[in-house]
């Protein structure tokens, strides 16, 4: 089935959705597990580099100390406690528009509780999404690469064949796009619900290395550090913040399997084990200092190094069809909502509606991710890339969040605003520690999302100046029907339909119709 132009503006019909959404009538273990599959790949897989470029960041000097390992891992604790689970998780999810999410379907939700329809809430929110496509290119090369670098660990001989390696993996994958997420599901799901019970398990295994981690529990830890290391503070801010990109793929995610599965897989199965393998990273590296070069993978045992490396390579793959997922729902909407032209979009699911795949999408993500992985090489440059484009994405969520809770939730107004300013807080100080970024890399997603505006707002401008330059030749559907009443048109046996998107104008079909043919079908 394909979608080929455009469903309405998108603006009228937000609801915000508390109940599992009527179109998805899978079992809901199955959702859950398609869930782990599709929507938890990018964040499951953030341990493998981001507890390391944290460290990186943090040892100014090349020595860590006890201090540093503890702030660290209360920092990445925090951010997934706050961000993931209270922000995302509990509120943002429950901000559905018919059972879509994303920030498109958060902005329509938004602008319409306004009459007026004001331009700023659109401009938010094509900057918010033009952002997701600048993460949704890092995600699928930094992801990859990072699992396909433990070989290194396991052989340097093998260290010239990364990047081909890489190559090889990315272009399977977006080769594999065309089957549809259900089918992608029943595969990824299984692998990552392996993926997330082995970092566990390894991760719980070394906690007893140092119990002394769980003091990173209490946020003194992470306050001490910031304020005894105001030089690499910012960014070791900026570094732990790879610990929670992924979030806003599960919003954006939303409509391929509900909030109640994406909510469930979360809060028992992703973010036990993402806890369990952090402190575990931790308590190794307080056990053995020396081993922070790449710890994820230095403290699996001998034999098992190289399965882990075989399934963070497996896992990482399926980390990229999180944010690739996230770009055609978002496509999508963006189309329907008309600030991109019309796209074929292709329906892949007969019991879930929001299962989609564009081709056109999938070719550009696909040749820019390749461009990327041929430029910066190393998982650790892609680094210095990754996180910007997603704090302004959760920037914007959090002021679009604020409107849809005082207008839509009718929320008061000190409540919405004391939680959201909470979160606010949060954004701006990743946002803050990520502008570094720019320089080093960051400039590679913000000129994806430089792209994305550009075309969206020529779109939106070319296409109102359109209507407008139509409106004016067109007649006023009253007007026309006055003049048949006074005089009848002759009348054929049939019907006929005329589309339009404007119901008070005359559609220019019915006016040609008029015209040449004199005639008028009986029912129109």
């Amino acid at each position: 089935m394909n979608d080929h132009q455009p469903v309405g503006d998108g603006c009228d019909n937000g609801s915000v959705g508390y109940e599992p959404e009527p179109h998805h009538k899978e079992a809901f273990p199955v959702l859950v597990l398609g869930a782990l599959g599709v929507v938890y790949g990018d964040i499951g897989t953030s341990p493998i580099y981001a507890f390391r470029e944290a460290l990186h960041a943090a040892s100014l000097d090349g020595a860590l100390s006890r201090t540093d390992v503890l702030g660290v891992v209360s920092m990445i604790f925090w951010a997934l406690a706050l961000i993931v689970t209270i922000k995302y998780v509990t509120f943002v999810l429950r901000a559905d528009n018919d059972g879509e999410g994303g920030i498109l379907s958060l902005m329509a939700l938004a602008r319409s509780s306004f009459k007026s329809r004001p331009q700023l809430i659109l401009g938010l929110g094509i900057i918010g999404a033009s952002l997701f496509y600048g993460d949704a290119v890092i995600t699928p090369a930094i992801s990859v690469l990072s699992a396909v670098e433990g070989l290194e660990i396991v052989t340097p001989t093998l260290e010239p064949f990364i990047v081909p390696i890489t190559l090889v993996i990315l272009l399977t994958l977006f080769s594999i796009q065309r089957f549809g997420t259900a089918s992608v599901a029943k595969i990824f799901g299984p692998i990552t619900l392996i993926w997330f019970l082995a970092i566990g398990f390894f991760g719980l295994l070394h906690i007893a290395d140092d119990l002394s981690i769980f003091a990173a529990v209490n946020p003194y830890y992470a306050f001490e550090y910031i304020i005894d290391n105001p030089q690499t503070a910012f960014p070791t801010i900026g570094t732990v913040f790879l610990a929670v990109t992924g979030a806003e793929a599960l919003y954006a995610d939303l409509g391929h399997f509900g909030r109640k599965p994406i909510a469930t897989a979360w809060m028992w199965i992703v973010f036990p084990c993402l806890l369990f393998n952090y402190f575990g990273q931790g308590a190794f590296i307080l056990a053995y200092p020396n081993e922070a070069k790449n710890p994820f993978f230095e403290m699996f045992p001998h034999w098992a190094l190289l399965p882990m490396v075989l399934l963070a390579t497996m896992a990482t793959v399926i980390a990229s069809q999180a944010v690739i997922s996230g770009a055609y729902s978002l496509s999508r909407q963006a189309v329907q909502l008309n600030l991109l032209p019309r796209l074929n979009i292709e329906h892949t699911s007969e019991k879930q509606s929001g299962q989609v795949y564009l081709p056109k999408v999938n070719a550009l993500l696909g040749i820019v991710v390749v461009l990327l992985v041929l430029g910066f090489e190393r998982s650790s440059n892609l680094a210095s890339a990754y996180g910007i484009a997603v704090t302004g994405n959760m920037l914007v969520t959090t002021i679009l969040l604020f409107i849809v809770m005082t207008r839509i939730w009718k929320w008061s107004l000190w409540l919405a605003a004391s939680l959201t300013g909470c979160f606010l807080i949060i954004d701006l100080t990743f946002v803050s520690a990520n502008l570094i970024k720019v320089v080093d890399g960051g400039w590679a997603s913000l000129v994806v999302a430089f792209l994305v505006v550009l075309v969206m707002f020529t779109w939106v401008r070319g296409s109102r100046k359109l209507f407008e330059k139509t409106r004016k030749g067109e007649v006023p559907l009253d007007l026309i029907s006055k003049k048949m009443a006074e005089n009848p048109p002759t009348l054929v046996p049939g019907t006929a339909v005329f589309l339009t998107g404007d119901p008070k104008s005359t559609p220019t079909a019915l006016m040609h119709s008029l015209k040449h043919y004199k005639v008028l079908h009986q029912n129109n």
